[in-house]
Formats: structure tokens, sequence, C-alpha cells
């Protein structure tokens, strides 16, 4: 672990400046204030200082930096052209925070640009900023100063908390006003295009440019086989350690939606928590997204302290400094995003031979109601040559595959081998599911459906139960399961009992519910399933 100095800014303390100068001339990483976010900076001609600023984050290798300079004349440095539409938005926004993408010059070394043949390049405004890259001499590589994955810092305090022991220094430069990170625009090739939004909108860069390619990835996922261009692209980022889920829709409908959740939090806009009924963080007025950005990430890591499990985020308003609010909530939320004034999603389950699957059928028959099969979808990801299968070769063993096809069986024994194993499955399997799942809910609102049933044997182990407005749970007595199950599955007693106590008990289930049918005599499970309907009318009036 490092011994680690920090440093208070004073513009009047040349020394303090000085002294971090010469850290980062001798190959050190220190933590510095911009106006976007604080960086992890190193000298970015120092291959083997830009390694220790992955390292000390767990930055994957293939996410590029960003170099910072604190006069234009340093571009000659670093890129090998500028061309017209790099010197006019320099000329309109630097200092500032927006990160133009060039073509590489021979002293960047592959460290910075992950292999790119070209690198972003941003003169910060904060004056802490500019002074420690003229003291080093040298322009910066530097990527948000905070753990990969975590909540951007916006304050000394999160630096100390995250790389404490892993930088040689830490100066204090205040509260970032910014609060996300910089705009990245490439003006390499036809059209400038926008790879991740910031604090200079679409807008002020088309006032300059003309029109302008926004990336798909800036408000979508980036396929597995594609390569960032920009960071902030390709992982899941900016995300606390509760899981965070995007609620779109009115506030009316988001407050029936979180008014029965447990363990949760709500991320709303101001004067909005006193109506809720669950702790709250307010991050701004509901129409200013630029206070939303400068509270975003400090929200998020308070998020950390609350002890919740869950933390669901009303979606702000996507134009302007919005696309940025967005951008960054949506890598947190791992692309989760339900709809709260669509079709109510329903979760059913029950232990098995209990008949959840004659409620989703009469609930699909009588009522309308959309059916989900989650076990559907989980076949279906896992057919030949699909990405997950390459996913699940690659975590388990390419043995698994046979002639193209999954080995099951042999799945399961390394899957379910130990708890770590079968969390390592889940990982790559749950998001593909929740991910279809949610697209098949929008197509059935699409259709004008008022109620959608996602039917899932595993949907409190699997924590699918937080996407949905509640859940309902199938129940019967153990001895009529067991004869329904050897009758249904034509085996033994014996092995009915082993899938039987493969899963929650019954208790645990109606523990875990909302609703509880009951489909065992005397009661009549079409009449049970009234106790579904009503509580479909409290959320959807």
């Amino acid at each position: 672990m490092k011994n680690t100095l920090l440093f208070k800014y004073n513009p009047e303390d040349s020394e303090s400046i000085r002294q971090i100068g010469e850290i980062l001339k001798s190959g050190g990483i220190v933590g510095i204030p911009t106006e976007t976010v604080y960086g992890l900076a190193a000298n970015a001609f120092d291959g083997e200082a830009v390694s220790k600023v992955f390292k000390a984050k767990g930055r994957p290798q293939d996410n590029p930096l960003i170099v910072h300079i604190s006069h234009i004349s340093q571009l000659d440095e670093i890129v090998s052209s500028v061309s017209e539409e790099a010197l006019k938005l320099a000329e309109k926004f630097w200092p500032g925070p927006l990160s133009v993408i060039m073509p590489k010059g021979e002293k960047i070394p592959d460290e910075v640009s992950c292999g790119l043949d070209t690198v972003a390049v941003r003169m910060p405004s904060h004056p802490a900023a500019r002074a420690v890259i003229s003291a080093a001499g040298v322009p910066l590589a530097a990527p948000s100063a905070n753990l990969s994955g975590s909540p951007s810092p916006t304050t000394a305090q999160h630096v100390i908390d995250d790389m404490w022991g892993r930088a040689d220094a830490i100066l204090d430069g205040g509260s970032c006003a910014v609060g996300v990170e910089s705009t990245v625009i490439s003006v390499v090739g036809e059209k400038p295009r926008l790879l991740r939004p910031g604090g200079i909108s679409v807008e002020q860069l088309e006032s300059v440019l003309g029109e302008i390619e926004i990336d798909p990835a800036v408000l979508a996922e980036l396929k597995p086989e594609q390569k960032a261009a920009s960071p902030g692209m390709k992982y899941k980022h900016y995300s606390p350690k509760c899981r965070v889920i995007i609620v779109k829709g009115s506030f009316e409908n988001f407050r029936r939606f979180v008014k029965r959740k447990k363990k949760c939090a709500a991320l709303c806009f101001d004067g909005e928590s006193e109506k809720l009924n669950i702790p709250c963080i307010e991050i701004g007025r509901e129409h200013d997204s630029s206070a939303q950005a400068h509270l975003l990430f400090e929200a998020l890591r308070r998020l950390d302290d609350m002890g919740i499990e869950t933390a669901y985020a009303r979606c702000p308003d996507s134009d302007g400094v919005g696309l940025a609010v967005i951008n960054r909530l949506l890598r947190a939320a791992a692309f989760t995003v339900l709809d709260a004034d669509g079709a109510v999603l329903i979760g059913l389950t029950g232990p098995t031979g209990a008949g959840k699957s004659t409620v989703a059928r009469l609930l699909s028959e009588k009522y309308g109601a959309g059916h989900i099969d989650c076990d559907a979808i989980a076949r279906e990801i896992m057919q030949k040559d699909s990405p997950v299968l390459a996913q699940l070769a690659n975590a388990f063993g390419e043995d698994i595959i046979v002639d193209g096809e999954l080995d099951r069986a042999a799945l399961a024994a390394r899957a379910f081998a130990s708890k770590e194993a079968t969390k390592l499955l889940n990982s790559i399997t749950h998001p593909v599911i929740i991910s279809k799942s949610l697209a098949k809910v929008n197509d059935f609102t699409r259709e004008g459906k008022t109620a959608v049933i996602l039917d899932a044997a595993a949907i409190f182990e699997s924590k699918i139960d937080k996407l949905c407005a509640f859940t309902a749970v199938v129940t019967a007595p153990d001895e009529i399961r067991m004869d329904r199950i050897m009758y249904r599955d034509s085996i033994t007693q014996e092995k009915a009992l082993h899938r039987m106590g493969a899963q929650l008990s019954a208790k645990e289930y109606e523990a875990k519910a909302d609703v509880v049918l009951k489909n065992y005599p005397p009661y009549d499970i079409e009449t049970e399933i009234i106790k579904i309907m009503n509580e479909l009318k409290e959320i959807k009036p």
C-alpha cells in the first residue's frame, strides 16, 4: 500500500503544486480535481506510469484514457494532425468539459489509447488541474479517480475513499462544478460523432459543427465484440453496490410502483420525497439537468450508506445535459429500465407442482394478460451460436459445447458446484433474461396489454421480483404437489421429492410474496386469481 500524500489546493501555494508535479514527473499517480470529476493522473508519455493507473483503479485494459493539456500548443506532441473541426471545437469550448478524439501521435503509448490509432484530448478549466499539468511539464492521462465501475468522484473525500493507499497523492480542489465526465466527440471519420455526452450538449456542439451523429452506445449497451472508442462506452459504470433500476413515466405511477417495495430507496426530483413512503435522495428539479448532473454521483455514492438492496431512479429528460445524466444512469443500472406508464409487470412463481402454469394460462386466456416464460427465454439464449453460449464456454470450459450444442448436464455439474460458480452463471444469464423480458413487456404494452405475467421459478433467488409491481405465489401442500409432479413427469416419488427439495420451502415462498394463491381443495383457483386482479386495480386504477 502506498503512503498517499494529501494536499489542499491554494492558488498562492506554489510549493504544493511543484511537489505534485515532481511526483508525476517521476512516474507517480495523483488524484486531481477538474471541473467535471476528479481524475487519477499520470504522465501521458510514460506507459509504465499509465499502467499504474489501470492497476490502482482495477480498470479493464481495453478502456482508453483521456489526455489532459494546459495549453493548446501541447497538441503537437499528442496528435498527428488537427482538423479544422477540432480547431473550431477547441476555440469554442476549451478550456472546458469537452474531449476531442483525433489521430494519435507517436509519443502516446498504447497504454493510453489501448491499441487504438486515435486519442482523446481535453483542456480542463479547473485552475488546479491546469496548474498541475504545467508543473508536471507533460500532458496527463487521467480517467476518473475511483475504483472501476463505482460512481465517479466529485469531491476529494470520494477520491480518498477509493484511492487512499493506491495513489501517490491527492489534491483537494473542492467540489467539481459540472459533476459528470467530459463530453467526448470524435472528429475522425466522415462526420463528427458523439461518443459520450457530458457538460457540453449536443445542441452546443451542433452550433459549431452542424449536424453530428450520436453513437448508438450513448443510450444502448455496447456489444461484447465491439471495441470501446471512448471511456464510458463498454462497461457497467458509475454503479453503487446496491442495484439501480430506472423507472420512467409519471410520478404518480412511480409512486404506486415503489409503495410496497422493501429495503429500497428512490432517486427522485426535488419535492417528491415527501410524497413517497421509502427513503429518498433528491437530485435536483425535474427539468433542471445541470443540477441533476452536479448531484448525481454524490447521490449514487450516498446509496451505499443506506443499507438498501435496490434503488429506483426517476428517469430524467434526455435533452441538453440531460443526455449525460441518463447516459450515466443507464450504465449504473446496467440498462435496466421499467416503464411505469406501460403494462404492469406481475411476478408469478411458486414451488414445482403448485400450479403456476395453470394460473399463467388462466390470466392470459380469461383476463388477457401477456405471458413471459423465463424458462423458455433461458433455453432460447443458450441455443447454438448464441453470444451467451460463447460466454458460458469461456467461463466453464469449451467442452460444455458438443457439436455446437450446450451439454446442459456438464454445465449444471460445474455451475452448481459452488456458490461462486452459480453466481458466475447467473451473472452471465440473468442480465440477458431480464433484458429480453423487459423488451417483451414493451411489446405487450404496444399491443395494448395492461398487465403482463412474468413466469419465473426462481423469481426471488434471481432478484427479478425487484422489476415487478408485485409478486404472486401459487401454493399447495407437499403431498398434493408430489402427486402432481409424479403424474405430470412420470417419475418416481424419490425423484419428485428431490426436485421439491431443490427449491425454497412453501413458507419461504409465501413470506416473500405480495399475494398468495391456494391451488388445492377446497380452494377454487379461478376465485383465487381475483386477488391478483384486485391488487392490479390499486396500481392501475
